[in-house]
């Protein structure tokens, strides 16, 4: 149950935070607000360890896959990418594409044991519940 409700807190955070994005983008600039939300970010981050956790640094030389440590660049472009989508297409048409995006590349992803993670079967019944989310987002468009 937490966990769930940890995936809700999530999206709506998400939400609310490419409202904001957009709002900062509109009175500087794209890269500016992008900037601004990677920093604040990072002193956040940076707060909590201190607090809470104070694990070395050093043990990011230890992660396997020095790939996966590119989750902070592929953050930057979130930022940027949902900044654009919602101030071409508003908060709901962009969240609910981005939602259906995120979902399907996951399930390619444990359909096809990428990155690392493990392989799943497919199954027709996850096909369909994809289908009826895009469907669902063109009887939104309608």
């Amino acid at each position: 149950m937490i966990g769930v409700l940890t995936a809700l807190l999530s999206g709506a955070l998400m939400s609310i935070q490419g409202v904001f994005n957009t709002d900062v983008t509109k009175n500087t600039s794209l890269w500016v607000s992008t900037a601004f939300v990677q920093f604040s970010a990072l002193i956040v981050c940076l707060i909590a360890w201190a607090f809470f956790d104070r694990t070395s640094f050093g043990t990011l030389m230890r992660v396997p896959d020095k790939y996966t440590l590119l989750g902070g660049v592929l953050g930057a472009f979130i930022t940027v990418t949902v900044v654009r989508s919602m101030g071409m297409l508003g908060p709901a048409k962009a969240a609910m594409l981005i939602v259906i995006c995120q979902l399907a590349v996951a399930w390619l992803i444990e359909l096809f044991g990428i990155f690392g993670m493990d392989k799943t079967p497919f199954s027709m019944r996850k096909l369909i519940g994809m289908l009826i989310a895009v469907a669902g987002v063109v009887i939104f468009e309608l």
